[in-house]
């Protein structure tokens, strides 16, 4: 039987005052609930990075840094990606646009979907990521969660700050969308390669 795809709930903001863990943490409790994946958060405050100085990317040779190498290490062992994405001035936030020039063959041939949030629901930086995960030959789902406009300010800290329960009627469709896409996509690649792996196996026997 094969194993269920490990998936990677990567918090992508690393301020003191972020907001990102609400919607992780309600994320987190969605995909949990499915019994078809394995999620684990990876949280960027817990990976500190320095601004990407290596000679290139490790799809042409070693980093040499140890932080970028513990990086590789980590998001290597999973099988997919949910980015908790928040909108900084249009776009992703620096934190996670230097973590994933930090890696390449880690982020190769794997999907990822997002909960996005900002006054557009973070659609415009959502739009960054997936720009970005086509040049890192990731898989991009097409659906995704969007936190915007009054539900954003209903559960906002600078807004009415109220759990995230109370909004989530409107997000449920959307989660259930993004993590079904995640989990065939998972699955599909996760196949693909094993047959890679048996076909270079069997070539070099």
């Amino acid at each position: 039987m094969a194993r269920k795809p490990l998936i990677a709930l990567i918090i992508g903001s690393t301020r003191p005052t972020r907001f990102a863990d609400k919607p992780a943490q309600w994320m987190l409790k969605q995909a949990r609930a499915r019994g078809d994946m394995d999620v684990e958060i990876v949280d960027l405050r817990e990976h500190p990075l320095p601004f990407f100085a290596e000679v290139a990317s490790n799809a042409r040779m070693p980093s040499k840094d140890s932080a970028a190498v513990r990086w590789q290490e980590t998001i290597g062992q999973y099988d997919g990606f949910i980015f908790v994405v928040a909108e900084y001035n249009r776009s992703i936030t620096g934190a996670l646009k230097n973590a994933l020039d930090q890696a390449y063959v880690e982020w190769n041939r794997k999907p990822f979907t997002a909960i996005a949030y900002g006054s557009t629901g973070g659609s415009r930086a959502l739009e960054h990521l997936r720009t970005i995960g086509v040049e890192l030959q990731m898989v991009p789902t097409r659906a995704a969660v969007h936190i915007g406009g009054s539900d954003f300010m209903a559960i906002f800290p600078m807004g009415g700050n109220k759990p995230i329960e109370d909004i989530e009627a409107g997000l449920l469709p959307s989660a259930k969308a993004a993590l079904d896409d995640l989990a065939w996509w998972a699955k599909a690649t996760m196949a693909a390669k094993a047959v890679d792996a048996a076909a270079a196996t069997e070539t070099a026997a």
